[in-house]
Parts: C-alpha cells; structure tokens; sequence
C-alpha cells in the first residue's frame, strides 16, 4: 500500500518529524488558510489514505502562516454560485449532495482510526472549528481564538460543529451562546469550557507539546489505539448497554493481537515493547 507521504496535496504539507507521527499542515497561508473546493477533496483523500496507512500511528494538524484556519473560501466557495435552470425541488436535490460531500471531508477525520491531535494558532474560524471538533485533542495557543461564524453569513453550520461541537464540551447553553451570537471566544474561555484541554505561549511550544503527545500515542500499540478510538466515537454515539455490547464483541477478535503478550512481557521486563506497524 502506498505510504501516505508519498503522496501529493496542493493545499495541504505533509512531514514525519518522528517514527509513526505525521505533521499534516494547512497549506494556503497566503488565503490564511481558508478551506477550497481543493481543500475539501485534499482533507478527505489525505485523511483516508491515513487511515490504511500502517506506517501512521498518530497525526498532529497544524498550519503554516500566522492564522490556523480562516473559515471556507468564500471566493472559491459555490455557495453563491449562479442558480441552474432546474426547478427549487432539483436544485435542492443536489445541493444537499454537495453538503453531504463536504461533510465527508471532515468526518474522514473523526473516521481514520489514527487519534489526530489539532495544534490550534490564532484564528480558529467558521469551517476552522470544524475541522477542530473532529480532531480527537486539541491544543491552541495562547492568542488562539474561535469564531462559529457561520450564522454571519446568513446561513447555520453544516459540516460538524453544530453535531460534535455539544459533545465536546458538554454545555449545551455555552454552545448555543456563541453559535447564535459568532462571538469570539479566547483561549482561556475556551479552555475552561473543555474545546481545547491545554493553552500554549507560543506557537512553537504548541506545536513542540502536540508532537510529544502524538509521539508518546505512537509508541503504544497500534492495535490498542486504533481501537480505543473507534469504541470511543462508537460510544459517544450510543446507549452505555449498547457500548458495552458493541465493545464485548470488538475485543473478541482484538484480544488476539501479538501486542498484548508484547506489551505485557516488556511491563514485567521493564523494557520498552516494540509493536508491529498495523
């Protein structure tokens, strides 16, 4: 299978800065980052090809520029693209198809498997916070901030945020503040309602502490991450009875792994395990 960083993405940089991490950067700081229609399509085969990737255990999203994510183009959006001659009933037909095909790109990667840690500098805005909110960890800088911007261009968020955004932080009344009002919200606030779980000065140190994370999750065993994340995003999405179900039946095949004896041998040994790539 072709290995994910020999492949080429002309709005997103791809890096693997150690063994088994891979540093996926926003690539267009001159548009601050803004989500294309190639971005779109970019983050969704990135993300993909991630996920049957055996070599990447662990990703960090970053950006290059001074702002993280300035929301969608909207110079290169469709959503004011001109009407066709078909009737409101077609239209909307495949309108919601192209919805549906930008929700893709973001829920790839929630669905790649990999735990993927965003490293949030500055601006955090409008598709920016969607993206975020699929992303298993986020750290933000000190200056970070995050804008649900979408109701300012007259219209409700609908690629994630409104859907994953309440369950990441639990406060349903807060989530609703700033996704009726676009308000700003800084680093600090957002930390204290649980979007990020740590605040950095500076962008360097942000990006220092998500590679020691992501580096420190590829060192565990591939079998026992990837499918602590999916019985995570599987539970969130269920009744308690039925995670435990679904969770019984999953560890019936994953308990065979070779990672286990490994990693219990190397506990015993005081030693470092070493784990196949998956």
């Amino acid at each position: 299978m072709q290995n994910i960083l020999s492949k080429t993405f002309s709005t997103l940089a791809l890096e693997s800065p150690t063994a088994g991490v891979l540093m996926v950067r926003l690539n267009r700081p001159n548009r601050l980052n803004a989500i294309s229609t190639q971005m779109w399509s970019d983050l969704k085969n990135c993300f993909n090809a991630i996920k049957t990737d055996g070599n990447v255990r662990s990703v960090v999203i970053s950006s290059n520029g001074k702002l993280f994510c300035s929301g969608i183009d909207l110079k290169d959006s469709t959503l004011s693209a001109p009407q066709s001659d078909k009737d409101i009933a077609r239209k909307g037909y495949y309108h919601r198809l192209s919805i549906l095909e930008l929700q893709e790109s973001i829920s790839a990667i929630e669905q790649c498997d990999k735990p993927v840690i965003c490293a949030i500098n500055n601006g955090c805005i409008g598709a920016g916070v969607d993206l975020a909110t699929a992303c298993d960890i986020r750290y933000c800088t000190q200056d970070a901030y995050f804008i649900v911007k979408e109701v300012d261009i007259g219209m409700a968020a609908d690629v994630g945020t409104l859907q994953r955004l309440p369950k990441v932080v639990a406060n349903d009344s807060w989530v609703r503040e700033i996704c009726y009002t676009a308000k700003k919200v800084y680093a600090e606030e957002a930390k204290t309602f649980g979007l990020v779980s740590s605040v950095f000065d500076t962008k360097e140190s942000l990006e220092v502490n998500a590679l020691n994370t992501a580096t420190l999750i590829a060192s565990k065993s591939p079998v026992a991450i990837v499918s602590t994340k999916h019985l995570l995003n599987y539970s969130r999405d269920h009744t308690v009875a039925e995670g435990l179900a679904y969770n019984a039946l999953w560890n019936t095949l994953m308990h065979n792994t070779a990672d286990m004896p490994e990693a219990i041998t190397s506990f015993f040994a005081k030693k470092s395990p070493s784990f196949a790539k998956l």
